[in-house]
Parts: C-alpha cells; structure tokens; sequence
C-alpha cells in the first residue's frame, strides 16, 4: 500500500500512520531501529529498495529525506510504503521544497521510534563531516559510501579527518569477505612471518586502499598497491614469506582462486557484494566499529600510478604505525 500525503506536514503524517496500523494492522511493531536515509531526489528508489531488503534482517522504520527544490516555495510532500510495498518495514519518503529541501533533524523527530536506535546513512552525497549534521548528531551510526562521490580520495579523507566513533562507509564493509579469507589463509599456516604485501585493485576504489592500510596495520609489512583497471574492484592479494607466496586472486566477480605453497590451487566463492547485503551487515551492530576506525584514523591516500608494476612499491602513508594483529572480520 503506497499512501501519498502532498503539502503536509509531519504531525499529520504520524496521525496518517497510526490511523493505518489501527485500521488494518498493516504496520507491523517490533521494529529494533529507525534507518535515516538521506538522499537526493531521483536517487532514493535504489536505497529504498536496499533498506527494504535489508530490513527483513533487521525490522526497522525508513524514514528517506529526498530533497527537492531549494528555490521552490516551503512545501513538504510525504510517501508512507507499507506492507508488500515496504518489504518487512514501513517507509516514509520526505520531499522537501524551500528551506525543507535540506537535511533536519525537525523534520523527522516527530516520526523516529521511541526509545530505539538511530542509524544514518547518506548513499549519494556523503557529508563533509557526517557527525556534525543535524542528522548525524542524533545518530548511533553513521554511514556513507565513499565509491559512490565523485572524489572517493577527497570523502576517505574526510572520514578520516573528521572520524568519531559510531562513524563506517560502504567501502570498508564491501572487504569482510576478504578479510574473512585472508584471516581464515593466515590462521592454517606456520608462524613464519610475511616479509611483503602486494594489493592489486581498481584505481577508483577506496576499498583497495582500505585493504592495503588494514594489512598494513594488522601484519606490519610493507605493502605495494597495484593500480588496476577501474570498475574492477579488488583482484588479487599476495602475501609474500619465506616460505613461499599465498596469493588470492578474483579474475572476475564471484570466484578466487587460493594458492600457497605445498597445496593444490582452490576455488573460493568471493562474489562482489550487493548494496543489500552491505547495509544489512552494518545494521546488524550499533556499537562503533574499532577495526574500522584503527585503519581510517591511520590513512593517508597513496600515490597510485596505473602503470606501477609489483616491484614499485607504493606508499600506503601509514607512518610510526605499530604492529598489529590479524583482526577476523
């Protein structure tokens, strides 16, 4: 059911939504957070439908905040989304025109859930500061997606200049897989340690210099980022030691290949993960993510240089970084 409610306000929107849940029980309770999307008009329907499946895992309120027109007349217009039409949630969808065309904790207050958690997440358009907005301020978790700005060097740095705890971006969440494996790699060999680290991945992914700053940090090795093709995403890591390399390498988007001495190469189930998938493993905590903030807080942007070979080394500007160990994802 798809309710619109034009020229309105947010009192009369919270009425529209009790007055449903009284008439039908549409709307069902037990929700455990409030998900604030903050978005652009035109770019809401990809997070909505994210936020909906994610929400099967984690029952919540969507409330999306899809600015309009600034230069237009004050107006706000709402779209309340229940039952097949909200996955296993309820939406809201705020498009604000004048001075409501801009992110504010006052137009949502009346709609968050008593007493439940707050996650914030901006899927286009990550904010300078996310802590600092009027929504980040009363957000438990802050989320954005640094692969997505036009700039991911420019919005990494930001994260990393401006990092309070409860803060976390897409881009480091997109890795746990290969964390998970790299961590899973390392637990079945001997203590022999690894003397070098080379990452290959797409020249406009954060997640490859997030890879790269983490292995840095957890192994203590020197590590070589290789610029490859954009779109690519991550491709291969090897761990160099004395007793031969460990390599893991995804030629495409779903399967790797493990190989390591003494052992026949494996194939692994590696797939590039969705948006969904992304968003519910970060709803599933609220508590601030410390790996993630270890490894931004200690992140300059490397020189990457599409034409550097494995032998040019790149400097992951993780300087006086002590040793650290692996961290399973």
């Amino acid at each position: 059911m798809i309710v619109d409610l034009p020229d309105t306000t947010t009192s009369k929107i919270a009425k529209k939504i009790t007055a449903l849940r009284e008439q039908g029980g549409v709307i069902a309770l037990g929700r455990v957070l409030t998900l604030v999307v903050v978005t652009k008009s035109g770019h809401e329907e990809e997070a909505i439908e994210a936020a909906n499946e994610a929400s099967k895992e984690h029952p919540c309120r969507i409330i999306v905040l899809a600015g309009a027109c600034s230069s237009a007349p004050n107006r706000l217009d709402a779209q309340v989304r229940v039952g097949g039409d909200a996955g296993a949630s309820e939406v809201i969808v705020l498009r604000g025109y004048g001075e409501l065309a801009h992110e504010s904790d006052s137009l949502i207050a009346a709609l968050l859930l008593p007493d439940a958690p707050i996650v914030a997440w901006w899927p286009h358009g990550a904010p300078a500061n996310a802590c600092e907005t009027s929504v980040g301020r009363i957000a438990h978790r802050r989320i954005t997606d640094s692969a997505n700005e036009a700039d991911p060097q420019l919005a990494l740095e930001n994260i990393r200049a401006t990092y309070k705890a409860g803060d976390t971006d897409l881009a480091w969440t997109r890795l746990t897989n290969w964390r998970i494996q790299l961590a899973a790699v390392l637990d079945q060999v001997d203590s022999s340690p690894v003397t070098a680290v080379a990452v290959e991945g797409a020249s406009d992914s954060p997640s490859t210099v997030l890879l790269a700053a983490w292995l840095t940090l957890t192994l203590d090795a020197p590590v070589t980022i290789v610029a490859g093709p954009a779109g690519t995403g991550i491709r291969r890591v090897r761990l160099t030691r004395p007793g031969g390399d460990i390599q893991l390498f995804r030629p495409g988007l779903s399967i790797a290949e493990l190989t390591q001495p003494g052992q026949p190469a494996q194939r692994i189930s590696l797939p590039r993960r969705s948006l969904r998938d992304c968003l519910a493993e970060e709803l599933r905590r609220l508590d601030p993510d410390e790996v993630f903030g270890e490894v931004v807080l200690a992140l300059n942007w490397p020189d990457t240089d599409p034409e550097r070979t494995e032998t040019e080394p790149a400097d992951v500007g993780l300087a006086n970084v002590p040793p650290g160990r692996l961290v399973h994802a």
